[in-house]
């Protein structure tokens, strides 16, 4: 698949380019003005826009599967947390038509050819044996690009973060076929230990990956956890 390789380039044929700035404007705050230039100045929005995904966090799977190459042909995956889509939009281009992709969100998310999507909360009691019923199999990955909504206080949000991580990894254990991954956003901040401890107590390998797509001021990260040894595998050891 074209779309899946040299994701790396960092949106080339933009550089060059005059910075564009945005003035104050009525009913404008600070922090908005500065959100909005970043957006307008950003090579990967306009990249996005350009290739036609829906969001500019494509490109963070694109680059993160570039590198560790989770998606294959005829897999079967599910996205949580998946509006406005950017990251099912990637996979279903590599699972192709013998794969299956199904997106969760609390939020309706607009159609797309190869993906099945579902509004419901991925904490309801439903959700494991419906998503699994969509896939017609358990999942091969399970991806999360979620973020939990920011107080502006860092110690608060990096646990907030954490805590979803670590609930979406409870789903993930629950689908995933033996051999699976699952990949999922955090933060720097150094109180990751206990997520890290139960992913690598369940999966062959645990790592962190900063991709070039995510902006380099930001302490994002994603978790990548490879090889999961199944319900009946947590007494296995652990390798980093």
């Amino acid at each position: 698949m074209s779309d899946r390789r040299g994701a790396g380039g960092g949106g080339g044929g933009v550089r060059g380019e005059l910075k564009q700035r945005v003035k104050t404007g009525r009913g404008r705050t600070v922090s908005q003005k500065r959100w909005l230039e970043r957006q307008l100045n950003d090579p990967y929005v306009a990249r996005a826009k350009r290739e036609g995904y829906r969001s500019r966090a494509a490109f963070k799977l694109l680059e993160i599967d570039e590198r560790f190459g989770i998606l294959k042909p005829g897999q079967r995956v599910v996205d949580l947390g998946a509006a406005p889509g950017g990251w099912s939009q990637v996979a279903a281009k590599v699972v192709g038509p013998q794969g299956r992709v199904v997106g969760i969100d609390l939020l309706e998310i607009e159609p797309m050819t190869g993906v099945e999507f579902i509004t419901l909360d991925f904490l309801d009691p439903s959700a494991p044996e419906r998503l699994t019923e969509m896939l017609g199999g358990p999942a091969d990955l399970v991806m999360s690009d979620m973020a939990a909504n920011t107080t502006g206080h860092k110690k608060t949000d990096h646990l907030r973060i954490i805590g979803l991580a670590e609930t979406a990894a409870e789903f993930a254990r629950e689908i995933l076929a033996p051999g699976g991954s699952y990949v999922a956003k955090v933060f720097q901040g150094g109180t990751e230990g206990t997520l890290l401890a139960d992913l690598k107590r369940d999966f062959a390998q645990v790592r962190h990956v900063k991709p070039p797509a995510s902006r380099a001021d930001s302490s994002e990260l994603y978790v990548l956890a490879t090889g999961y040894r199944g319900s009946t595998g947590s007494a296995a050891g652990t390798e980093s």
